[in-house]
């Protein structure tokens, strides 16, 4: 009996044991300590910013940048129409609207064109989400960013370890946000990291993320601020999890080239894309099931599941949630969300883990059940 390969495996050991017990044994288990200041101090070398603060989630690192950066009632944030919704959630949270853009059929990313289309006079930023790992299009989005005086903002929850023109993600625009969730190449379970080089940005992050409390005067509060911050815990863990992310990022590349050579003959299977200027994290490894492919997508998937193979569809398009319905139609989005399928992704997985999956996709194809 074959075990059940999921989706996404937290890959944890005794680095990460080692660090917490260390933790523990110091007393600094809350939101201080040394190693909460040196996961902030490795991330953002990691990253090649200036600065780096860590928050409670990947949500609420964007909830912080877009407040740090001033967005407010009244204002719009141009996004993906094909993200997860905490993208959209977070603009919410500061009273702006998210305005949606479909994404590029290629990389499944915002589309810089169609973007600059949906601009007015009451946009204020824009969303840069680099989707399943790949980096989206950042050259023609500064460009469009500073013609029209927006900010700038990178979504990298989801693509730790990805590289846009030979830089880090998260590194290029005016501020860049990471989840740590438990499925994310590097987790502390719940945790999340803002990055940047603005140093006004930085500490008007540093104060929002604790409350908004005055650096100068103890239990005196500026404005209303949150309580979005990581315990020394979550950091621990995070300092082992870095040190061993160059290794999990190597391995999910090689995941991808395993599931490419095998599936990239198959009839109506269409594989991740990787552009010329892009290293692609690989968070998940995601593909489109399209004709001739003898099956539907949710037929496929139910297929998979009886043969202890977990998968996912794509995010439901944010112009299709009840929060968020607008009548609008964005094609390519719903299209992806339609075809898409993500396989079983995880750091952990062997030659023959993928190979097992592929199997299964392939026997289909071929006409064997």
């Amino acid at each position: 009996m074959h075990q059940r390969l999921q989706v996404a495996t937290p890959l944890v050991g005794a680095l990460e044991e080692r660090y917490v017990v260390q933790c523990l044994r110091s007393g600094w288990i809350s939101a201080r300590g040394p190693f909460l200041k040196r996961f902030e101090e490795e991330f953002r070398r990691f990253c090649a910013t200036r600065y780096a603060l860590a928050v409670s989630s990947g949500t609420a690192a964007l909830h912080v940048a877009l407040a740090a950066l001033g967005i407010r009632r009244g204002d719009e944030v141009l996004l993906p129409a094909l993200t997860f919704i905490a993208t959209a959630n977070a603009v919410s949270y500061t009273g702006a609207t998210p305005r949606f853009v479909d994404v590029d059929p290629v990389t499944w990313t915002i589309d810089p064109a169609l973007a600059a289309r949906h601009i007015t006079q009451r946009t204020k930023a824009l969303i840069a989400v680099h989707l399943f790992g790949h980096p989206a299009h950042l050259d023609p989005l500064r460009v469009i960013a500073r013609r029209h005086r927006l900010a700038l903002i990178e979504d990298a929850c989801e693509a730790e370890g990805a590289c846009y023109r030979g830089r880090p993600v998260g590194s290029i625009g005016d501020i860049g946000c990471f989840s740590f969730y438990g499925n994310k190449t590097l987790t502390t379970a719940e945790g999340g990291m803002i990055v940047t080089n603005d140093r006004r940005l930085r500490d008007r992050a540093d104060m929002l993320r604790d409350h908004a409390m005055s650096p100068r005067r103890r239990y005196w509060h500026l404005i209303v601020g949150f309580n979005y911050r990581l315990t020394s815990l979550q950091a621990a863990v995070g300092v082992a999890q870095l040190q061993r992310l160059p290794r999990f990022l190597q391995q999910r590349r090689a995941v991808a080239a395993w599931y490419g050579r095998h599936l990239r003959r198959l009839p109506g299977v269409v594989l991740p894309s990787e552009a010329p200027w892009a290293r692609h994290a690989y968070w998940m490894y995601s593909i489109l099931v399209q004709r001739p492919f003898p099956l539907s997508r949710e037929q496929l998937m139910r297929h998979l599941a009886r043969q202890g193979i977990e998968t996912r569809p794509f995010f439901e398009p944010l112009h299709r949630q009840p929060p968020y319905r607008t009548g609008e139609r964005f094609p390519v989005a719903e299209r992806l969300a339609r075809q898409g399928l993500t396989l079983p992704s995880s750091s952990s997985l062997t030659a023959r883990d993928v190979q097992r999956v592929c199997h299964a996709i392939q026997d289909i194809a071929e006409g064997r059940r």
